[in-house]
């Protein structure tokens, strides 16, 4: 007995995060009462997401082109290199226009109660950029998420690279702009009072 298309589909988009079956039904339908065409694109793309789509060897930022578009840029500064979770961050920062550096993107952070530890991060690949680099790495800026499984992942980042004679530096978090103490959580708080610097 062969499996109903629309169900398949269904069950398929579910597994997506943020896809609920109210939402996924509504996408399947939407795509049947669509034309054929944007249909047959949308199969097309993401078959060449899985097809064309790669690590890049030296930052491991996803890419079509080895290197990456990022490392292969003369014009960035290769001597300082931000380390985040995952390429969504790499993507927000870039958005800000202000960073000219470079990344490495680790695909997740250190939950050991979830079972995810230093080896099944990209840590390695960054412990072999720093010899194999062909310009001194002046910093490397620790961009984790604020959780406790980021703040975990950027205090084994800054144990096992300082003893390298790196510099290691950590974004700032805090207050918002334009945000109100009186509705700011009690965490935020307390981390922004002790990282707190001169004015």
């Amino acid at each position: 007995m062969s499996t109903d298309p629309i169900q398949h589909l269904i069950r398929l988009l579910c597994r997506l995060p943020g896809v609920g079956e109210k939402s996924a039904t509504r996408m399947v339908f939407s795509l049947l009462r669509g034309e054929r065409d944007f249909a047959d694109q949308l199969s097309v793309a993401i078959r060449e997401l899985s097809e064309r789509i790669r690590l890049c060897t030296i930052c491991c930022n996803l890419t079509e082109s080895e290197p990456c578009l990022i490392c292969s840029n003369p014009k960035r500064n290769h001597g300082v290199i931000c380390v985040v979770e995952q390429v969504p961050d790499l993507l927000a920062i870039e958005r800000t226009r202000e960073y000219q550096g470079v990344y490495h993107v680790l695909h997740g952070a250190l939950a050991p109660l979830e079972g995810i530890s230093p080896d099944q991060l990209r840590v390695q690949e960054l412990l072999q950029r720093l010899p194999a680099t062909h310009v001194s790495i002046e910093e490397i800026i620790v961009a984790t998420n604020p959780t406790v499984e980021g703040e975990s992942t950027a205090l084994y980042l800054q144990k096992i690279l300082a003893p390298l004679g790196v510099s290691v530096s950590r974004i700032a978090s805090g207050i918002p702009m334009g945000g109100d103490l009186e509705y700011i959580d009690r965490n935020t708080l307390i981390h922004a009072i002790q990282q707190r610097r001169p004015i």
